[in-house]
Protein backbone atom coordinates (compact mmCIF):
# COMPACT_ATOMS: atom_id res chain seq x y z
CA UNK A 1 0.00 0.00 0.00
CA UNK A 2 2.86 2.39 0.85
CA UNK A 3 4.53 1.66 -2.50
CA UNK A 4 1.24 2.25 -4.31
CA UNK A 5 0.69 5.60 -2.59
CA UNK A 6 4.21 6.76 -3.44
CA UNK A 7 3.70 5.81 -7.09
CA UNK A 8 0.36 7.56 -7.17
CA UNK A 9 1.79 10.78 -5.73
CA UNK A 10 4.73 10.64 -8.15
CA UNK A 11 2.48 10.29 -11.17
CA UNK A 12 0.29 13.11 -9.89
CA UNK A 13 3.32 15.43 -9.65
CA UNK A 14 4.59 14.34 -13.09
CA UNK A 15 1.17 14.99 -14.58
CA UNK A 16 1.07 18.50 -13.13
CA UNK A 17 4.58 19.15 -14.37
CA UNK A 18 3.67 18.24 -17.94
CA UNK A 19 0.35 20.07 -18.03
CA UNK A 20 2.06 23.18 -16.68
CA UNK A 21 4.28 23.15 -19.77
CA UNK A 22 7.57 22.66 -17.93
CA UNK A 23 10.20 20.02 -17.85
CA UNK A 24 11.54 19.03 -21.25
CA UNK A 25 13.51 16.24 -19.62
CA UNK A 26 10.41 14.81 -17.94
CA UNK A 27 8.46 14.92 -21.20
CA UNK A 28 11.35 13.34 -23.06
CA UNK A 29 11.51 10.56 -20.47
CA UNK A 30 7.80 9.82 -20.84
CA UNK A 31 7.94 10.04 -24.64
CA UNK A 32 11.08 7.93 -24.95
CA UNK A 33 13.17 10.67 -26.56
CA UNK A 34 16.83 10.49 -25.60
CA UNK A 35 18.40 14.00 -25.34
CA UNK A 36 20.98 13.23 -28.07
CA UNK A 37 18.44 11.77 -30.49
CA UNK A 38 17.13 13.65 -33.47
CA UNK A 39 13.49 14.60 -32.82
CA UNK A 40 10.83 12.93 -34.93
CA UNK A 41 8.86 14.83 -37.54
CA UNK A 42 5.68 13.13 -36.30
CA UNK A 43 5.08 11.44 -32.93
CA UNK A 44 2.05 9.16 -32.67
CA UNK A 45 0.62 7.52 -29.57
CA UNK A 46 -0.20 4.05 -30.85
CA UNK A 47 -1.74 2.14 -27.93
CA UNK A 48 -0.25 -1.15 -26.78
CA UNK A 49 3.28 -2.48 -27.24
CA UNK A 50 3.39 -4.40 -30.56
CA UNK A 51 3.31 -8.19 -30.24
CA UNK A 52 5.38 -8.48 -33.43
CA UNK A 53 6.13 -6.62 -36.64
CA UNK A 54 5.95 -9.73 -38.84
CA UNK A 55 3.09 -9.16 -41.32
CA UNK A 56 2.24 -12.88 -41.32
CA UNK A 57 1.94 -13.05 -37.52
CA UNK A 58 0.36 -9.81 -36.32
CA UNK A 59 -3.29 -9.69 -35.30
CA UNK A 60 -3.80 -6.35 -33.52
CA UNK A 61 -4.39 -2.81 -34.75
CA UNK A 62 -1.32 -1.31 -32.99
CA UNK A 63 0.87 -3.70 -34.99
CA UNK A 64 -0.99 -3.14 -38.26
CA UNK A 65 -0.50 0.62 -38.03
CA UNK A 66 3.26 0.20 -37.86
CA UNK A 67 3.60 -2.62 -40.38
CA UNK A 68 1.79 -0.71 -43.14
CA UNK A 69 4.72 1.69 -43.02
CA UNK A 70 7.40 -1.00 -43.29
CA UNK A 71 6.01 -3.37 -45.90
CA UNK A 72 3.65 -3.26 -48.86
CA UNK A 73 1.49 -5.59 -50.91
CA UNK A 74 0.61 -5.74 -54.57
CA UNK A 75 -2.05 -3.16 -53.75
CA UNK A 76 -2.35 -0.57 -50.99
CA UNK A 77 -5.32 1.37 -49.62
CA UNK A 78 -6.24 4.86 -50.72
CA UNK A 79 -5.99 7.06 -47.57
CA UNK A 80 -9.33 8.74 -48.22
CA UNK A 81 -11.57 5.98 -49.57
CA UNK A 82 -9.80 2.90 -48.13
CA UNK A 83 -10.24 1.27 -51.53
CA UNK A 84 -7.37 -0.70 -53.15
CA UNK A 85 -5.03 1.17 -55.48
CA UNK A 86 -1.76 0.07 -57.14
CA UNK A 87 1.06 -0.75 -54.74
CA UNK A 88 4.04 -2.92 -55.68
CA UNK A 89 1.98 -3.91 -58.73
CA UNK A 90 1.46 -1.01 -61.11
CA UNK A 91 -1.44 -2.74 -62.92
CA UNK A 92 -3.23 -6.06 -63.37
CA UNK A 93 -5.72 -7.95 -65.50
CA UNK A 94 -8.61 -10.15 -64.37
CA UNK A 95 -9.87 -13.01 -66.50
CA UNK A 96 -13.45 -12.93 -67.78
CA UNK A 97 -14.53 -15.59 -65.27
CA UNK A 98 -12.92 -13.70 -62.36
CA UNK A 99 -10.64 -16.62 -61.44
CA UNK A 100 -7.24 -15.43 -62.72
CA UNK A 101 -5.45 -12.24 -61.64
CA UNK A 102 -2.26 -11.32 -63.48
CA UNK A 103 -0.24 -8.67 -61.64
CA UNK A 104 2.56 -6.66 -63.24
CA UNK A 105 5.16 -5.43 -60.78
CA UNK A 106 6.84 -2.08 -61.10
CA UNK A 107 10.25 -2.50 -62.68
CA UNK A 108 11.95 -0.11 -60.22
CA UNK A 109 11.18 -2.08 -57.04
CA UNK A 110 14.04 -2.68 -54.59
CA UNK A 111 14.32 -3.54 -50.92
CA UNK A 112 15.50 -0.77 -48.63
CA UNK A 113 18.84 -2.62 -48.60
CA UNK A 114 19.16 -2.39 -52.39
CA UNK A 115 18.28 -5.89 -53.68
CA UNK A 116 15.53 -6.12 -56.34
CA UNK A 117 11.99 -7.09 -55.31
CA UNK A 118 10.73 -9.73 -57.72
CA UNK A 119 7.68 -11.86 -58.43
CA UNK A 120 9.44 -14.72 -56.60
CA UNK A 121 9.38 -12.59 -53.44
CA UNK A 122 5.60 -12.26 -53.74
CA UNK A 123 5.17 -16.01 -54.14
CA UNK A 124 7.53 -16.70 -51.24
CA UNK A 125 5.68 -14.27 -48.94
CA UNK A 126 2.23 -15.68 -49.66
CA UNK A 127 3.34 -19.30 -49.35
CA UNK A 128 5.15 -18.47 -46.10
CA UNK A 129 1.98 -17.00 -44.63
CA UNK A 130 0.14 -20.19 -45.61
CA UNK A 131 2.81 -22.54 -44.29
CA UNK A 132 1.44 -24.21 -41.13
CA UNK A 133 4.86 -23.76 -39.51
CA UNK A 134 4.36 -19.98 -39.65
CA UNK A 135 1.18 -20.33 -37.54
CA UNK A 136 -0.47 -17.27 -39.07
CA UNK A 137 -3.88 -16.52 -37.56
CA UNK A 138 -4.72 -14.70 -40.79
CA UNK A 139 -3.71 -17.48 -43.17
CA UNK A 140 -7.38 -17.75 -44.09
CA UNK A 141 -7.06 -14.47 -46.01
CA UNK A 142 -5.24 -16.52 -48.65
CA UNK A 143 -7.66 -19.45 -48.78
CA UNK A 144 -9.27 -17.92 -51.88
CA UNK A 145 -6.22 -19.13 -53.79
CA UNK A 146 -6.42 -22.55 -55.41
CA UNK A 147 -5.17 -25.27 -53.01
CA UNK A 148 -4.18 -22.70 -50.35
CA UNK A 149 -6.37 -24.18 -47.62
CA UNK A 150 -5.16 -27.67 -48.45
CA UNK A 151 -1.53 -26.53 -48.13
CA UNK A 152 -2.22 -24.75 -44.84
CA UNK A 153 -3.93 -27.83 -43.38
CA UNK A 154 -1.11 -30.13 -44.46
CA UNK A 155 -3.16 -32.09 -47.00
CA UNK A 156 -1.00 -30.66 -49.78
CA UNK A 157 2.75 -30.86 -49.14
CA UNK A 158 4.12 -29.23 -52.28
CA UNK A 159 3.78 -25.40 -52.20
CA UNK A 160 4.02 -25.36 -56.00
CA UNK A 161 0.43 -26.57 -56.03
CA UNK A 162 -0.81 -23.35 -54.45
CA UNK A 163 -2.41 -20.95 -56.93
CA UNK A 164 0.26 -18.26 -56.97
CA UNK A 165 3.13 -18.35 -59.47
CA UNK A 166 5.88 -16.10 -60.79
CA UNK A 167 5.58 -16.07 -64.58
CA UNK A 168 8.74 -13.98 -64.88
CA UNK A 169 10.66 -11.47 -62.75
CA UNK A 170 7.85 -8.90 -62.87
CA UNK A 171 4.66 -10.96 -63.32
CA UNK A 172 2.58 -12.77 -60.69
CA UNK A 173 -0.35 -15.01 -61.54
CA UNK A 174 -2.98 -15.68 -58.84
CA UNK A 175 -5.49 -18.49 -59.44
CA UNK A 176 -8.66 -18.36 -57.31
CA UNK A 177 -11.14 -21.04 -56.32
CA UNK A 178 -14.07 -18.78 -57.20
CA UNK A 179 -14.66 -15.12 -58.10
CA UNK A 180 -13.76 -12.97 -55.09
CA UNK A 181 -14.97 -9.40 -55.31
CA UNK A 182 -12.61 -8.21 -52.56
CA UNK A 183 -9.43 -9.98 -53.69
CA UNK A 184 -7.69 -6.68 -54.50
CA UNK A 185 -8.56 -5.50 -50.97
CA UNK A 186 -6.89 -8.64 -49.62
CA UNK A 187 -3.75 -7.86 -51.60
CA UNK A 188 -3.49 -4.65 -49.53
CA UNK A 189 -3.79 -6.54 -46.23
CA UNK A 190 -0.62 -7.15 -44.15
CA UNK A 191 -0.79 -10.95 -44.35
CA UNK A 192 -0.21 -10.62 -48.11
CA UNK A 193 2.61 -8.08 -47.79
CA UNK A 194 5.93 -8.84 -49.41
CA UNK A 195 8.59 -9.75 -46.82
CA UNK A 196 12.38 -10.23 -47.21
CA UNK A 197 13.21 -13.84 -47.92
CA UNK A 198 16.93 -13.08 -47.64
CA UNK A 199 16.60 -11.97 -44.00
CA UNK A 200 14.10 -14.67 -42.98
CA UNK A 201 16.20 -17.52 -44.37
CA UNK A 202 19.34 -16.12 -42.74
CA UNK A 203 17.96 -15.30 -39.27
CA UNK A 204 14.88 -17.52 -38.97
CA UNK A 205 12.41 -16.45 -36.26
CA UNK A 206 14.75 -13.59 -35.29
CA UNK A 207 14.67 -11.97 -38.72
CA UNK A 208 13.11 -8.78 -37.37
CA UNK A 209 16.34 -8.24 -35.40
CA UNK A 210 18.36 -7.93 -38.62
CA UNK A 211 20.00 -4.52 -39.07
CA UNK A 212 19.47 -3.11 -41.54
CA UNK A 213 16.08 -4.80 -41.84
CA UNK A 214 15.02 -4.99 -45.52
CA UNK A 215 11.65 -3.29 -46.01
CA UNK A 216 9.41 -3.08 -49.06
CA UNK A 217 7.35 -0.12 -47.83
CA UNK A 218 7.83 3.64 -47.44
CA UNK A 219 9.73 3.37 -44.14
CA UNK A 220 12.62 1.44 -42.61
CA UNK A 221 12.80 0.25 -39.02
CA UNK A 222 15.30 2.57 -37.35
CA UNK A 223 14.71 1.36 -33.79
CA UNK A 224 12.34 -0.74 -31.72
CA UNK A 225 12.80 -0.28 -27.99
CA UNK A 226 10.36 -2.38 -25.99
CA UNK A 227 7.93 -0.37 -23.88
CA UNK A 228 9.51 2.78 -25.28
CA UNK A 229 8.86 3.36 -28.96
CA UNK A 230 9.15 2.21 -32.55
CA UNK A 231 11.07 4.65 -34.72
CA UNK A 232 10.63 4.61 -38.50
CA UNK A 233 12.80 6.49 -40.97
CA UNK A 234 12.01 7.23 -44.60
CA UNK A 235 13.05 4.52 -47.07
CA UNK A 236 14.75 6.44 -49.91
CA UNK A 237 14.59 3.35 -52.16
CA UNK A 238 10.79 2.98 -51.93
CA UNK A 239 9.23 3.24 -55.38
CA UNK A 240 7.08 6.22 -54.33
CA UNK A 241 9.60 7.83 -51.92
CA UNK A 242 9.09 11.26 -53.46
CA UNK A 243 5.61 11.33 -51.92
CA UNK A 244 6.61 10.12 -48.44
CA UNK A 245 5.80 13.17 -46.36
CA UNK A 246 7.81 12.72 -43.13
CA UNK A 247 11.44 11.68 -42.61
CA UNK A 248 11.09 10.22 -39.08
CA UNK A 249 7.99 8.92 -37.30
CA UNK A 250 7.94 7.74 -33.70
CA UNK A 251 5.12 5.47 -32.49
CA UNK A 252 4.77 5.25 -28.72
CA UNK A 253 3.22 2.22 -26.96
CA UNK A 254 1.10 4.12 -24.44
CA UNK A 255 -2.19 2.68 -23.22
CA UNK A 256 -2.88 5.14 -20.41
CA UNK A 257 -5.45 7.77 -21.47
CA UNK A 258 -4.13 10.29 -18.91
CA UNK A 259 -0.54 9.92 -20.10
CA UNK A 260 -1.60 10.12 -23.76
CA UNK A 261 -3.55 13.33 -23.21
CA UNK A 262 -0.76 14.86 -21.15
CA UNK A 263 1.85 14.18 -23.84
CA UNK A 264 -0.44 15.59 -26.52
CA UNK A 265 -1.30 18.69 -24.50
CA UNK A 266 2.38 19.38 -23.82
CA UNK A 267 3.31 19.02 -27.49
CA UNK A 268 5.26 15.79 -27.00
CA UNK A 269 2.83 13.89 -29.27
CA UNK A 270 1.15 15.04 -32.47
CA UNK A 271 -1.50 12.36 -33.00
CA UNK A 272 -3.35 10.01 -30.68
CA UNK A 273 -5.07 7.08 -32.37
CA UNK A 274 -8.51 5.84 -31.27
CA UNK A 275 -10.84 6.14 -28.35
CA UNK A 276 -9.14 3.66 -26.04
CA UNK A 277 -6.60 6.31 -25.08
CA UNK A 278 -9.07 9.10 -24.35
CA UNK A 279 -10.02 9.69 -20.69
CA UNK A 280 -13.64 8.53 -20.54
CA UNK A 281 -14.46 10.97 -17.75
CA UNK A 282 -13.48 13.87 -20.03
CA UNK A 283 -15.04 12.55 -23.22
CA UNK A 284 -18.09 14.83 -23.21
CA UNK A 285 -15.85 17.90 -23.03
CA UNK A 286 -13.09 16.70 -25.34
CA UNK A 287 -15.44 15.77 -28.18
CA UNK A 288 -16.47 19.42 -28.42
CA UNK A 289 -12.90 20.44 -29.22
CA UNK A 290 -11.98 20.97 -32.91
CA UNK A 291 -8.89 18.75 -32.60
CA UNK A 292 -10.95 15.71 -31.53
CA UNK A 293 -12.40 13.87 -34.52
CA UNK A 294 -15.20 11.28 -34.37
CA UNK A 295 -16.33 9.17 -37.33
CA UNK A 296 -18.14 5.93 -38.13
CA UNK A 297 -16.21 2.91 -39.33
CA UNK A 298 -16.64 -0.85 -39.63
CA UNK A 299 -15.83 -2.16 -36.17
CA UNK A 300 -17.66 -4.14 -33.49
CA UNK A 301 -16.98 -4.61 -29.78
CA UNK A 302 -18.05 -8.06 -28.60
CA UNK A 303 -17.46 -10.89 -26.11
CA UNK A 304 -15.88 -14.21 -27.00
CA UNK A 305 -17.05 -17.33 -25.16
CA UNK A 306 -14.67 -20.25 -24.81
CA UNK A 307 -16.99 -23.13 -25.69
CA UNK A 308 -14.39 -25.70 -24.63
CA UNK A 309 -14.88 -24.68 -20.97
CA UNK A 310 -17.95 -25.72 -19.05
CA UNK A 311 -20.59 -24.40 -18.65
CA UNK A 312 -19.97 -22.26 -21.74
CA UNK A 313 -20.18 -25.35 -23.92
CA UNK A 314 -23.97 -25.05 -23.54
CA UNK A 315 -25.59 -22.62 -26.06
CA UNK A 316 -28.35 -21.92 -23.51
CA UNK A 317 -25.78 -20.51 -21.11
CA UNK A 318 -24.21 -18.33 -23.80
CA UNK A 319 -27.59 -17.04 -24.92
CA UNK A 320 -28.56 -16.31 -21.31
CA UNK A 321 -25.44 -14.21 -20.91
CA UNK A 322 -26.30 -12.27 -24.06
CA UNK A 323 -29.91 -11.66 -23.06
CA UNK A 324 -28.90 -10.38 -19.62
CA UNK A 325 -26.79 -7.49 -20.97
CA UNK A 326 -28.34 -4.03 -21.03
CA UNK A 327 -26.23 -2.65 -23.88
CA UNK A 328 -27.82 0.80 -23.70
CA UNK A 329 -26.45 1.08 -20.18
CA UNK A 330 -22.94 0.44 -21.48
CA UNK A 331 -22.96 2.99 -24.32
CA UNK A 332 -24.65 5.71 -22.26
CA UNK A 333 -22.78 5.18 -19.00
CA UNK A 334 -19.32 4.15 -20.20
CA UNK A 335 -18.45 4.67 -23.87
CA UNK A 336 -20.35 7.98 -24.31
CA UNK A 337 -19.26 8.76 -27.87
CA UNK A 338 -22.52 8.04 -29.66
CA UNK A 339 -21.92 4.32 -30.19
CA UNK A 340 -24.87 2.25 -31.40
CA UNK A 341 -25.72 -0.93 -29.52
CA UNK A 342 -25.01 -4.08 -31.53
CA UNK A 343 -27.68 -6.73 -32.00
CA UNK A 344 -25.56 -8.48 -34.64
CA UNK A 345 -21.86 -8.82 -35.42
CA UNK A 346 -21.60 -7.23 -38.89
CA UNK A 347 -21.98 -3.43 -38.63
CA UNK A 348 -24.76 -1.65 -40.45
CA UNK A 349 -23.52 -0.08 -43.67
CA UNK A 350 -21.39 -3.03 -44.73
CA UNK A 351 -21.50 -3.33 -48.51
CA UNK A 352 -24.28 -5.41 -50.11
CA UNK A 353 -25.52 -6.78 -46.79
CA UNK A 354 -28.20 -6.42 -44.12
CA UNK A 355 -27.76 -8.46 -40.92
CA UNK A 356 -30.47 -10.52 -39.20
CA UNK A 357 -31.82 -9.49 -35.81
CA UNK A 358 -29.88 -10.73 -32.81
CA UNK A 359 -30.62 -11.19 -29.11
CA UNK A 360 -32.08 -8.13 -27.38
CA UNK A 361 -32.08 -7.37 -23.67
CA UNK A 362 -34.56 -9.83 -22.09
CA UNK A 363 -33.76 -10.64 -18.43
CA UNK A 364 -36.76 -12.94 -17.99
CA UNK A 365 -35.81 -15.15 -20.95
CA UNK A 366 -32.18 -15.06 -19.80
CA UNK A 367 -33.13 -16.46 -16.36
CA UNK A 368 -35.33 -19.12 -17.94
CA UNK A 369 -32.56 -20.31 -20.27
CA UNK A 370 -30.08 -20.46 -17.39
CA UNK A 371 -32.56 -22.54 -15.37
CA UNK A 372 -33.07 -24.89 -18.34
CA UNK A 373 -29.30 -25.33 -18.47
CA UNK A 374 -29.38 -26.49 -14.84
CA UNK A 375 -28.59 -23.28 -12.95
CA UNK A 376 -31.85 -21.78 -11.57
CA UNK A 377 -31.12 -18.31 -10.17
CA UNK A 378 -27.46 -19.04 -10.74
CA UNK A 379 -27.32 -21.88 -8.18
CA UNK A 380 -24.44 -24.24 -8.87
CA UNK A 381 -22.97 -22.01 -11.58
CA UNK A 382 -19.18 -22.10 -11.23
CA UNK A 383 -17.24 -18.93 -10.64
CA UNK A 384 -15.66 -17.87 -13.92
CA UNK A 385 -13.29 -15.23 -15.29
CA UNK A 386 -13.38 -12.49 -17.88
CA UNK A 387 -10.13 -11.36 -19.51
CA UNK A 388 -9.43 -7.97 -21.02
CA UNK A 389 -6.37 -5.98 -22.00
CA UNK A 390 -5.04 -3.19 -19.84
CA UNK A 391 -7.09 -0.16 -20.85
CA UNK A 392 -9.44 1.62 -18.49
CA UNK A 393 -12.46 1.52 -20.78
CA UNK A 394 -12.26 -2.29 -21.04
CA UNK A 395 -12.06 -2.52 -17.26
CA UNK A 396 -15.12 -0.28 -16.87
CA UNK A 397 -17.13 -2.39 -19.30
CA UNK A 398 -16.02 -5.58 -17.55
CA UNK A 399 -17.14 -4.20 -14.17
CA UNK A 400 -20.53 -3.30 -15.65
CA UNK A 401 -20.96 -6.80 -17.12
CA UNK A 402 -19.95 -8.32 -13.81
CA UNK A 403 -22.67 -6.35 -12.05
CA UNK A 404 -25.36 -7.07 -14.66
CA UNK A 405 -24.80 -10.82 -14.64
CA UNK A 406 -24.75 -10.92 -10.85
CA UNK A 407 -27.95 -8.87 -10.56
CA UNK A 408 -29.88 -10.64 -13.33
CA UNK A 409 -28.57 -14.20 -13.26
CA UNK A 410 -27.06 -14.59 -9.80
CA UNK A 411 -23.64 -15.63 -11.16
CA UNK A 412 -20.23 -14.31 -10.12
CA UNK A 413 -17.36 -13.37 -12.42
CA UNK A 414 -13.72 -12.60 -11.68
CA UNK A 415 -11.94 -9.93 -13.71
CA UNK A 416 -8.48 -10.60 -15.17
CA UNK A 417 -6.67 -7.61 -16.64
CA UNK A 418 -3.77 -8.72 -18.83
CA UNK A 419 -0.93 -7.03 -20.68
CA UNK A 420 -1.61 -6.93 -24.45
CA UNK A 421 0.67 -9.78 -25.51
CA UNK A 422 -0.45 -11.99 -22.61
CA UNK A 423 -4.09 -11.25 -23.44
CA UNK A 424 -3.63 -12.24 -27.09
CA UNK A 425 -1.74 -15.38 -26.07
CA UNK A 426 -4.49 -16.41 -23.65
CA UNK A 427 -7.08 -16.19 -26.41
CA UNK A 428 -4.88 -18.11 -28.84
CA UNK A 429 -4.45 -20.93 -26.29
CA UNK A 430 -8.14 -20.84 -25.25
CA UNK A 431 -6.90 -20.08 -21.74
CA UNK A 432 -9.95 -18.08 -20.70
CA UNK A 433 -13.68 -18.36 -20.00
CA UNK A 434 -14.94 -15.10 -21.50
CA UNK A 435 -12.89 -12.43 -23.24
CA UNK A 436 -13.51 -8.88 -24.36
CA UNK A 437 -12.91 -8.65 -28.12
CA UNK A 438 -13.23 -6.30 -31.04
CA UNK A 439 -12.95 -6.56 -34.77
CA UNK A 440 -12.25 -3.88 -37.37
CA UNK A 441 -13.17 -4.82 -40.90
CA UNK A 442 -10.20 -5.72 -43.06
CA UNK A 443 -12.26 -4.75 -46.12
CA UNK A 444 -15.83 -3.66 -46.77
CA UNK A 445 -17.61 -7.01 -47.02
CA UNK A 446 -19.48 -9.23 -44.50
CA UNK A 447 -16.92 -11.97 -45.05
CA UNK A 448 -14.33 -10.06 -43.00
CA UNK A 449 -16.54 -10.39 -39.89
CA UNK A 450 -18.18 -13.77 -40.49
CA UNK A 451 -15.29 -15.67 -42.05
CA UNK A 452 -13.19 -15.57 -38.88
CA UNK A 453 -15.59 -17.95 -37.10
CA UNK A 454 -15.06 -20.77 -39.55
CA UNK A 455 -13.96 -23.89 -37.68
CA UNK A 456 -10.35 -23.74 -38.83
CA UNK A 457 -9.81 -19.99 -38.90
CA UNK A 458 -6.92 -18.74 -36.75
CA UNK A 459 -8.95 -15.75 -35.56
CA UNK A 460 -11.86 -17.86 -34.28
CA UNK A 461 -10.39 -18.15 -30.77
CA UNK A 462 -13.58 -19.57 -29.24
CA UNK A 463 -13.20 -23.31 -29.83
CA UNK A 464 -16.58 -23.20 -31.62
CA UNK A 465 -16.89 -25.46 -34.65
CA UNK A 466 -20.10 -25.72 -36.61
CA UNK A 467 -20.19 -27.60 -39.94
CA UNK A 468 -23.50 -25.98 -40.87
CA UNK A 469 -22.02 -22.52 -40.38
CA UNK A 470 -18.90 -23.47 -42.35
CA UNK A 471 -21.05 -24.72 -45.21
CA UNK A 472 -23.10 -21.52 -45.36
CA UNK A 473 -20.01 -19.28 -45.39
CA UNK A 474 -18.33 -21.32 -48.11
CA UNK A 475 -21.54 -21.41 -50.16
CA UNK A 476 -21.85 -17.63 -49.83
CA UNK A 477 -18.32 -17.13 -51.08
CA UNK A 478 -19.00 -19.38 -54.07
CA UNK A 479 -22.20 -17.48 -54.98
CA UNK A 480 -21.76 -14.80 -57.68
CA UNK A 481 -25.28 -13.39 -57.23
CA UNK A 482 -25.00 -10.65 -54.56
CA UNK A 483 -28.54 -11.07 -53.25
CA UNK A 484 -28.24 -14.84 -52.90
CA UNK A 485 -24.81 -14.41 -51.36
CA UNK A 486 -26.18 -11.98 -48.77
CA UNK A 487 -28.99 -14.40 -47.89
CA UNK A 488 -26.49 -17.19 -47.22
CA UNK A 489 -24.45 -14.86 -45.04
CA UNK A 490 -27.61 -13.91 -43.11
CA UNK A 491 -28.36 -17.54 -42.40
CA UNK A 492 -24.80 -18.02 -41.16
CA UNK A 493 -24.87 -14.91 -38.98
CA UNK A 494 -28.20 -16.00 -37.52
CA UNK A 495 -26.59 -19.27 -36.37
CA UNK A 496 -23.67 -17.31 -34.94
CA UNK A 497 -25.53 -14.67 -32.93
CA UNK A 498 -28.96 -16.24 -32.26
CA UNK A 499 -28.72 -20.02 -32.14
CA UNK A 500 -25.18 -20.76 -30.97
CA UNK A 501 -23.88 -17.45 -29.58
CA UNK A 502 -20.15 -18.18 -29.19
CA UNK A 503 -19.84 -14.40 -29.54
CA UNK A 504 -21.97 -11.67 -27.98
CA UNK A 505 -21.97 -8.31 -29.82
CA UNK A 506 -22.15 -5.25 -27.55
CA UNK A 507 -21.79 -2.09 -29.67
CA UNK A 508 -20.38 -0.65 -32.88
CA UNK A 509 -17.36 1.56 -32.49
CA UNK A 510 -17.23 5.24 -33.20
CA UNK A 511 -13.74 6.06 -34.40
CA UNK A 512 -12.00 8.84 -32.50
CA UNK A 513 -8.54 10.28 -32.87
CA UNK A 514 -7.13 13.61 -31.95
CA UNK A 515 -4.74 15.93 -33.73
CA UNK A 516 -4.71 19.60 -34.69
CA UNK A 517 -5.64 20.02 -38.37
CA UNK A 518 -3.79 23.35 -38.35
CA UNK A 519 -0.57 21.45 -37.60
CA UNK A 520 -1.06 17.97 -39.08
CA UNK A 521 -2.39 16.86 -42.45
CA UNK A 522 -2.75 13.55 -44.26
CA UNK A 523 -4.99 11.77 -41.72
CA UNK A 524 -8.37 11.05 -43.28
CA UNK A 525 -11.50 9.53 -41.81
CA UNK A 526 -12.37 6.37 -43.70
CA UNK A 527 -14.56 3.34 -43.18
CA UNK A 528 -11.65 1.06 -42.20
CA UNK A 529 -9.86 3.54 -39.90
CA UNK A 530 -6.74 2.95 -42.00
CA UNK A 531 -4.13 5.72 -42.09
CA UNK A 532 -1.04 5.21 -44.29
CA UNK A 533 1.93 6.74 -42.50
CA UNK A 534 3.59 8.07 -45.64
CA UNK A 535 0.70 10.50 -46.16
CA UNK A 536 1.06 12.22 -42.78
CA UNK A 537 3.11 15.38 -42.30
CA UNK A 538 3.44 18.39 -40.07
CA UNK A 539 2.37 21.67 -41.66
CA UNK A 540 5.22 24.15 -41.69
CA UNK A 541 4.37 27.49 -40.08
Amino acid sequence: MILYERARRFFSRARFFILAGGGTAMCAWLAGCAPHEKPADITIINGSEPESLDPAIITGQPEFRIVIGLFEGLTRLDPKSARPIPGLAENWEVSADGLIYTFHLRTNLVWSTGEPITADDVVYSWVRALNPATASDYAGQLFYLRNAEEFNSGKLKDPAGVGVHALDQFTVRAELNHPTAFFLDLCAFPTLYVVPRQAIEKYGDRWLMARPLPSSGPYELADWRLNDKVRLKKNPRYWDAAKTQSEIIDLLPIGSPATALNLYQSGQADIVWDKNVIPVELLDVLLKRPDFHAFNFLATYFIRCNVTHKPFDDPRVRRALALAIDKERIVKKITKAGEQTAAHLVPDGTANYLSPDGLDYNPELARRLLAEAGYPDGKGFPRFSFIFDAMKIHENIAVELQQMWHETLGIDMELRQLEWKVYLGAMDRLDYDLARSSWIGDYNDPQTFLGMFLSGDGNNRTGWKDPAYDGLIKAANNEPDLQKRAQLFRQAESRLIQDESPVIPLFYYVGINYFDTNRIEGVFENILDDHPLQCIRKIKP
